[in-house]
């Protein structure tokens, strides 16, 4: 038995067709890890649809209607590069459940893992890179609302900023010009003017990305890594330490979402960066041993992965559980 939970539900499964985005990959992770007994039965537990009054706390109420309704113009599902229905709709009120649920269940046992979410380039009124809700986003605030937390910290490893996350937490609504290229001139850019004041006190943003991919533009982060091509697991390691030690310095969270996003390995059809698989379950640990060593709860939740092999993203996303295992199950001995 694991010493967390595991939020997953077989309705997470996206209706999308032949996509780069394997939606059967949260079938396959729940498979593998109890096929290798890393997990149980009794460690999974089932969402709940998020409410739309959740989600309206992220998401303007004209964009949600429009979800539900099935009325977005053919340019916003354009925009968010996967088709709509009614079941995909379904599928990402679910995700955004499970977000809220490990959000729950993380200030409640110090860790939960949602088999599922991430979808961060969702923006307030439209929906972008296949990403229809902003699951975490919406889970910060219901939090925030419920009156669980006041601050909450997000770190964000997938290989493309979190752009709506950025823009939820902080942007002042300005497109921003290009971002340095240099990682060290936006490490620790927590007083980016473009950012508020409040804002910056609520939720604390932090995104360890590939310069050179997806989104163009990219609103300020609280500290954005803007890394070069083809960055290896000692460079990578190095600069999440390093943006880690940098937040945790300047705020203190009372919740870490930690998107941990499979796609900065090195065969990755999407990216750019040169990861290893083992340099990845480095990097989940580096995270969780930051959050545990301050007694800071963790909800993480999946994000990209498109390897040429799905046995890869599979691997890749087992490893953050197996990770958390291992850091958790070692902090319980140590006490």
């Amino acid at each position: 038995m694991l010493p967390f939970k595991l939020v997953y539900s077989e309705k997470y499964y996206l209706h999308i067709g032949e996509h780069v985005f394997r939606a059967d990959k949260f079938r396959l992770i729940r498979e593998r890890l109890l096929e290798q007994q890393v997990a149980e039965e009794s460690d999974f537990l089932a969402p709940e649809p998020a409410d739309e009054s959740d989600v309206m706390l992220v998401h303007s109420p004209y964009y949600v209607n429009k979800l539900m309704e099935g009325s977005l113009s053919a340019r916003e599902e354009l925009e968010m590069e996967i088709p709509y229905s009614e079941q995909v709709v379904d599928a990402f009120m679910l995700h955004t459940g499970g977000s809220i649920l490990a959000a729950e269940r993380a200030l409640e046992d110090g860790l939960c893992v949602n088999i599922g979410g991430g979808f961060h380039h969702a923006f307030p009124d439209h929906g972008e890179g296949f990403c229809m809700i902003n699951d975490f986003a919406v889970a910060i605030r219901a939090m925030q609302k419920r009156g669980r937390i006041r601050r909450a910290m997000t770190v964000d490893c997938d290989v493309h900023q979190g752009n709506g996350t950025a823009f939820i937490f902080g942007s002042s609504g300005q497109r921003p010009s290009r971002l340095p290229s240099h990682p060290a001139a936006v490490l620790g850019a927590a007083a980016n003017p473009g950012v508020s004041s409040s804002s910056r006190k609520e939720v604390f943003t932090i995104s360890l990305h590939q310069e050179n991919n997806y989104p163009y533009y990219k609103p300020p982060s609280s500290i954005d890594v803007n890394l070069p091509d083809g960055c290896g697991d000692a460079e990578y390691l190095s600069w999440l330490d390093n943006a880690l030690s940098s937040g945790l310095r300047q705020f203190e969270p009372e919740l870490i979402c930690y998107v941990a996003g499979a796609d900065p390995y090195r065969d990755d059809q999407l990216g750019g960066l040169n990861l290893s698989i083992e340099g990845l379950k480095q990097r989940d640990e580096m995270v969780l041993r930051a959050a545990r060593a301050r007694n800071i709860p963790v909800m993480t939740t999946y994000a990209g992965g498109y390897a040429n092999r799905i046995e890869d993203t599979i691997a890749i996303h087992c490893n953050t559980v197996v990770a958390a295992a291992e850091v958790y199950r070692t902090a319980e001995t140590q006490r």
